[in-house]
């Protein structure tokens, strides 16, 4: 019963609690900026493209995706992808999002060293997030704590992807309204709602370091404690 209830647990219930109070900010902040049009009127897709061929990716595709907060930008397929509010948009909060995935691309064209890092870790990580519980609760019922252990290492990779993800979400952040700035896309009296809505998007990455080394810990501990 040591994997339901032990005294980190409620440690991991503050963590949760304050990842979502990061998704409800940013969320709420993302909604405030996209009722206010930038002054220039350059729509998110016009300015990504704009970035992309000031710095010399033109073979970087720009496309649509349904959804909400979705945008991202694929390295593999080389295309930033952009959500619905934001592709069309002029808003202040589209445009900080999208010269935000201009910013990923930069980093990656340039080979940007956590960038790289977190690709490279990418893969584990996935198996990690996917295996942690299969192999923690099937060590615990079938007795095989080694299975246990293994599924906390595998974990580890997880961690280690969110810890990475933070400088690369930041910089990709920084580069973005530095850009937006200096070539115009924005006056200075707007820079201030695009700094807002990128720093309510970087405290979800924060919330989710949070999280993932809590619960890293509390399985350290579960898993020490079981051999007691």
């Amino acid at each position: 019963m040591w994997w339901f209830y032990d005294p980190t647990f409620p440690l991991v219930i503050i963590a949760i609690i304050i990842g979502f109070i990061a998704q409800q900010r940013v969320r709420s902040t993302f909604a405030k900026y996209s009722r206010v049009a930038s002054a220039r009127g350059f729509t998110a897709a016009k300015v990504v493209r704009l970035i992309l061929d000031q710095n010399g990716l033109g073979n970087i595709s720009i496309q649509g995706i349904r959804g909400n907060l979705t945008d991202h930008y694929d390295p593999k397929k080389r295309t930033i992808n952009l959500s619905e509010p934001v592709y069309t948009s002029a808003s202040l909060a589209a445009l900080g999002v999208a010269a935000h995935e201009a910013g990923h691309a930069i980093q990656d064209a340039q080979g940007y060293l956590p960038m790289k890092a977190r690709q490279a870790i990418y893969p584990m990580a996935a198996i990690g997030s996917q295996m942690l519980f299969p192999a923690v609760l099937g060590g615990i019922f079938l007795g095989l704590k080694p299975l246990v252990y293994i599924g906390i290492f595998l974990y580890t990779f997880a961690v280690l992807f969110s810890i990475v993800t933070l400088p690369v979400e930041l910089d990709a952040s920084k580069r973005a309204l530095r850009t937006l700035q200096d070539s115009g896309y924005l006056i200075s009296q707007e820079m201030d709602g695009a700094k807002k809505v990128l720093k309510a998007a970087a405290m979800t990455y924060v919330a989710a370091v949070v999280v993932s080394v809590l619960q890293l810990l509390r399985l350290l501990l579960l898993a020490r404690s079981s051999r007691d």
